[in-house]
């Protein structure tokens, strides 16, 4: 599994962070290259909630389902993703002087056979700055103008 991971300080109470993203739809908002969010079934306690997405890289669309493993209001959610490729994502929210942290790490298989290791290497760089992307972003939707 490779692993790439990000924070940013937000102008924003950690509650209006976390509420915006505890909303799947804003996937296609923030997220480069999220062009739908569907079939979203909730549950009570959070934990299981999953939704059907679709992502497009390269000019290929890539079709996946999101499932929530863990749930803490204003501190902290993990979800895993499968189809195109797995991955597994990290969201966890703090206070700040200024309003709140987020930090963003995401786990996922790159399928070695068919890449290689330069196009791992590669398409780490590219999952990199997709995360700096996602925070800048959340960052102009939370935030005061």
């Amino acid at each position: 599994m490779v692993k790439v991971e990000k924070s940013i300080v937000l102008n924003a109470p950690v509650e209006k962070v976390f509420d915006y993203l505890a909303d799947p739809h804003s996937n296609v908002d923030v997220i480069p290259g999220m062009v739908d969010v569907r079939d979203i079934e909730e549950t009570p306690d959070h934990i299981g909630m999953h939704f059907h997405w679709t992502y497009k890289m390269a000019g290929l669309k890539f079709e996946g389902e999101t499932k929530v493993l863990e749930w803490e209001r204003y501190r902290r959610v993990v979800t895993e993703s499968t189809g195109g490729v797995k991955s597994r994502w990290y969201f966890t929210y703090g206070s700040a002087p200024s309003g709140s942290t987020l930090t963003v790490a995401v786990e996922y298989e790159v399928p070695m056979p068919v890449l290689g290791k330069l196009a791992e290497a590669v398409v780490r760089r590219q999952n990199e700055k997709e995360l700096d992307l996602l925070l800048s972003n959340v960052k102009a939707r939370v935030e005061p103008i």
